[in-house]
């Protein structure tokens, strides 16, 4: 179990490495910040004071080492718009992101889980095609097409919530404590649950499919166990591991791609704040939201293979 483990961290500390090098090589090769740090009006030599105090005449082998060896201290260095830390700026937004994106996920377990169970069992109903049928949507409808629908009914015609923001912020910095705060936080996080929700009712569908053709189920329903029982205890129970093992990776997929949706909605994320910083080529802030989201998926990654490994020692030898 210590190979398989030091393997593990050995590629994951891999990735983040190349993963380090593709961002800031995509991010700084882009775009001159010079406009913004530097007012038009400024004489050449306060062009090359400020150039000089951010290093951004040094080679880009040279900024990108600086720059790493910043990050492994904890150093993202300052927003150029903001003038503060960058980690304290992110970190700021990230209680709207998360509970916009637990919020979402939850939408998605709570509906997509009966929906896929009902269209698993009774593959062939007219409720299960029509599920299936809303799945599709799901996945083919353009989510910021869907954000400007949902605002345009609930907010416009019928006036029941607001079209954007975020309502005043609780305990830990999260809205959802107060009934101002959740008017706020239903239509963003339900136009950022349909892609999860169309996904999830595909993979319990699925599942559920498999089970119940299995001899198992097939050995319950003949010893005249009802048939919720057989659901219950037989469907859920083998189909429960693959979904948790989704659910956790989308959570991360769920923050990176939060952006639209935040953007739509003005949401003030992380997702909002990353778009604030390309279009003003903030480049520390997109560094190092990029770096964070890349680190949030392999720990994620990591910490489900670790698990299987775990619970399945056939894993421990790959």
């Amino acid at each position: 179990m210590t190979g398989f483990l030091l393997g593990r961290l050995a590629q994951a500390v891999l990735v983040m490495l190349v993963m380090s090098v593709l961002v800031f090589l995509g991010v700084y090769a882009i775009g001159n910040p010079i406009d913004v740090l530097i007012d038009p009006a400024a004489t050449q030599a306060m062009r090359a004071a400020i150039i000089r105090q951010y290093g951004l005449d040094l080679p880009l082998w040279q900024q990108y080492g600086h720059f790493l060896g910043n990050v492994l201290r904890g150093d993202f260095g300052n927003s150029f718009v903001f003038r503060i830390p960058v980690l304290s700026l992110i970190l700021s937004r990230l209680p709207a992101t998360l509970e916009l994106t637990v919020v979402a996920l939850l939408i998605a377990a709570v509906l997509g889980l009966p929906l896929g169970l009902w269209a698993g069992y009774r593959p062939d109903s007219r409720l299960s095609k029509a599920i299936m049928a809303f799945s599709t949507l799901g996945f083919s409808v353009p989510t910021f097409w869907v954000g400007l629908l949902l605002i345009l009914f609930f907010s416009v015609e019928m006036r029941w919530l607001p079209s954007g923001g975020r309502g005043p912020a609780g305990a830990l910095g999260l809205s959802l404590w107060t009934r101002e705060g959740w008017t706020y936080l239903l239509l963003p996080a339900l136009n950022l649950s349909l892609f999860k929700l169309g996904l999830l009712i595909r993979l319990v569908r699925a599942g559920t499919e498999e089970v119940m053709g299995s001899e198992h189920v097939r050995f319950a329903r003949a010893q005249g166990l009802p048939e919720r029982q057989v659901v219950g205890l037989h469907v859920l129970k083998n189909i429960g591991i693959p979904i948790v093992t989704v659910l956790g990776l989308e959570f991360g997929s769920t923050i990176a791609f939060a952006v639209v949706t935040e953007t739509v909605f003005n949401w003030p994320g992380m997702g909002k704040l990353v778009i604030e910083s390309i279009t003003s080529l903030d480049r520390p802030v997109m560094v190092a939201y990029l770096i964070l989201v890349v680190l949030l998926f392999v720990m994620i990654n990591l910490a489900v293979e670790l698990t299987y490994g775990f619970l399945d020692p056939r894993v421990r030898t790959r």
